[in-house]
């Protein structure tokens, strides 16, 4: 969790404790199968069983963690699945990113998001050899292979994405095997990677193939500061070479385990995935523990044994959740980290079937901090994992979606109070995700690559919590069924695929709507924004018309008309700023204390509502149930009658939320 959504959270607690703001609770979601030790559900009818196997990996890695380096062999086995001939490749080296304040992580102005930490010690990654068979001889491409090159007619000194010619063309269909050696130098944990002390977590270690698109072209690209991964689905057989007295935690289960020599030597072998990643210390403990026939296991330092527990849990809930809402868990392994304290940086990250969590020991159990982290990083066994987006150039399809299942599953899990739960005080994540989204929304659209960001904050706001308060406002606004309909169809649709926004939207517009699906298209490509106001309550008597009348033959000057004993007439005027067109609903408050409805479809500047009844019109109220969270300023959704004395009360709750707004965004980075 981000500093300033700490002291968000703060700011709301004490904010709802001057307002006494309780949420309403709702009811826990129970899993549909048996709960822990079961085993595995049936396979989903329909649900594509497996990838397409593009690329497949070989590796050997030993470790020595007194010079924090990792010695590499292995081989890659790539096959052209494009429609054009292949005659380059290009290797991602991301080790290289921390090499030298050259590279583009290092050189990018995007504070405020994560990675702050100074390097201490650089780290690199140095391919020996990459070679193939070539015409019965062993050709090195490495020589040839340009690590560097001019962007923008500066000299760019990144290494991070290579280019590496091939000697012919590789045809269609055709498949090529690069053997290859490397030595990697580990950095001091600077993000998602390096080591403190004998604490090793070990990713984007090795040469690694860029992803190669169905035209041909490569996706590749440097190791942006705010961009992750990117890359094909394929096999991994990875053997690690540790000293004994060290854990590992890695991608995969364990399918051969042995020492010899001082050295432990572990071999995982996973299926339907397109990274892998592990981490060696001599300080975990572990536990491990069977849920719906998935093998998990958590490993933590000593003195994390009530966090474990309540990760643990977490993961209980979540596996069967995810499960249900967007099709089953189809590995049979799911390790989580819990990093050393000093090694914090390397908490809140995702690799396939292997994620790291993080916080303190102490943390009090009414702050949910590490249920969040923890549900948020599984979910990205979904959307990372499964649904393999492009992370670099669209992330709000990662980490935005991703971060609207975390907030529907945290609210199924623990309630109203799925952040804060404390002494009656009940604050949800959905609460504090939408204060964030409003921060940004008129600087930057969501949806563009993780580099075009201006800073590491607006990223987080954007991608983060805008995607998740779009679409929590679809759920909202167009019922929780038809909202997971539209998910599940994208979820189930894209399994093992690669899908881009608008394959997205169309699955909202299949379910919703092609209205729908423009106003979702709006308020993520347009920095589409709403701001629903009730300008004017206007309630007279029922008095009859002044003026001069002709009747029955008499003509009459009528100056004060008598009272019609309980007859009222007048009008409500809501008006929509903004360009996104939601439906709400508008409520008329009576003087006799009833209410009534009256349904708008958000078309249009302007809704006026005639009012006529036997009780006064003392107030309206337009999005009674704050359905459109995206609404920009709710202190103006209430007015009240200019001719009637205003109800008490009110909207205290609405002023009370965009003053914490207000104030927040003094405070964060």
């Amino acid at each position: 969790m981000r500093r300033g959504q700490q002291l968000a959270l703060l700011l709301v607690v004490a904010l709802a404790l001057v307002g006494n703001h309780v949420l309403p609770t709702s009811t826990p979601w129970l899993p549909p199968a048996p709960g822990p030790g079961s085993a595995p559900p049936p396979p989903e009818p329909g649900l594509r069983a497996h990838a397409e196997d593009v690329t497949d990996y070989t590796l050997h890695a030993s470790l020595d963690p007194v010079k924090h380096t990792v010695h590499g062999e292995g081989t890659i086995h790539f096959r052209n699945t494009s429609a054009a001939p292949v005659h380059e490749v290009w290797v991602h080296l991301y080790l290289n990113a921390f090499k030298n304040e050259r590279s583009v992580f290092l050189r990018e102005p995007v504070g405020g998001f994560r990675g702050g930490t100074p390097v201490a010690d650089w780290g690199t990654i140095d391919v020996r050899s990459f070679t193939i068979e070539d015409a019965g001889s062993t050709v090195d491409l490495w020589p040839r292979a340009e690590l560097k090159r001019k962007t923008k007619g500066d000299d760019d000194d990144d290494e991070t994405d290579a280019r590496v010619p091939l000697p012919h063309d590789l045809a269609p269909g055709e498949a090529i095997t690069f053997s290859m050696v490397w030595d990697d130098k580990l950095p001091s944990i600077v993000e998602r990677t390096g080591y403190h002390g004998s604490f090793h977590l070990v990713g984007q270690w090795f040469p690694k193939l860029a992803r190669l698109e169905p035209d041909g072209t490569w996706a590749h690209f440097p190791f942006h500061h705010l961009a992750e991964f990117y890359a094909d689905f394929g096999t991994y057989d990875v053997t690690l070479d540790v000293p004994t007295g060290f854990r590992i935690g890695a991608t995969g289960p364990v399918v051969d385990s042995q020492k010899k020599d001082g050295r432990l030597f572990e071999r995982h072998l996973q299926t339907d995935i397109h990274d892998f990643a592990w981490t060696a210390w001599d300080g975990f403990l572990r536990r491990s523990e069977n849920i719906q026939g998935v093998g998990v296991t958590i490993l933590y330092p000593r003195g994390f044994e009530a966090a474990a527990e309540r990760e643990l849990a977490t993961i209980r809930f979540a596996l069967p959740y995810y499960g249900v809402h967007y099709g089953r868990y189809p590995y049979s392994v799911l390790t989580l980290v819990h990093p050393e304290e000093a090694a914090a940086e390397a908490g809140g990250m995702e690799y396939p079937t292997l994620i790291t969590t993080g916080g303190e020991w102490y943390g009090p159990p009414g702050v949910k901090q590490l249920e969040q982290v923890t549900i948020h990083e599984f979910g990205h066994q979904y959307f990372y994992g499964l649904v393999a987006s492009d992370e670099v150039s669209w992330p709000f399809l990662d980490e935005g979606v991703n971060s609207y299942a975390e907030i529907d599953a945290l609210g199924a899990f623990l309630g109203a109070g799925s952040i804060i739960d404390i002494a009656g005080l009940k604050v949800s994540d959905e609460a504090i995700q939408r204060v964030a989204a409003s921060w940004a929304e008129h600087d930057e659209p969501v949806a563009q690559p993780a580099y075009a960001f201006a800073t590491g904050a607006r990223y987080a706001e954007l991608v983060y919590s805008r995607t998740a308060t779009i679409l929590g406002t679809m759920r909202a606004v167009y019922g929780p069924a038809a909202t997971e309909r539209a998910m599940a169809t994208y979820t189930r649709r894209f399994r093992f695929g690669h899908p881009g926004p608008e394959d997205l939207i169309a699955a909202f517009a299949e379910v919703l709507g092609d209205d729908v699906a423009a106003t979702m298209r709006t308020a993520l490509f347009d920095k589409g924004w709403v701001d629903y106001a009730v300008e004017e309550v206007v309630c007279h008597d029922g008095k009859g018309p002044r003026g001069i009348f002709d009747r029955d033959g008499k003509r009459e000057t009528v100056k004060d008309p008598t009272p019609s004993g309980g007859s009222f007439d007048g009008w409500v005027l809501v008006r929509r700023h903004g360009t996104l067109e939601l439906p709400v609903d508008i409520e008329l408050v009576l003087a006799d204390g009833s209410r009534t409805r009256v349904a708008w479809d958000g078309h249009g500047n302007v809704m006026r509502v005639p009012y006529e009844g036997k009780s006064a019109l003392r107030a309206a109220i337009v999005d009674p149930d704050h359905n459109v969270l995206l609404d920009d300023n709710l202190t103006n959704n209430h007015a009240s009658a200019v001719d009637a004395p205003r109800p008490r009360g009110g909207r205290t709750l609405e002023r009370a939320l965009y003053l914490a707004e207000l104030l927040v965004q003094g405070v964060s980075p």
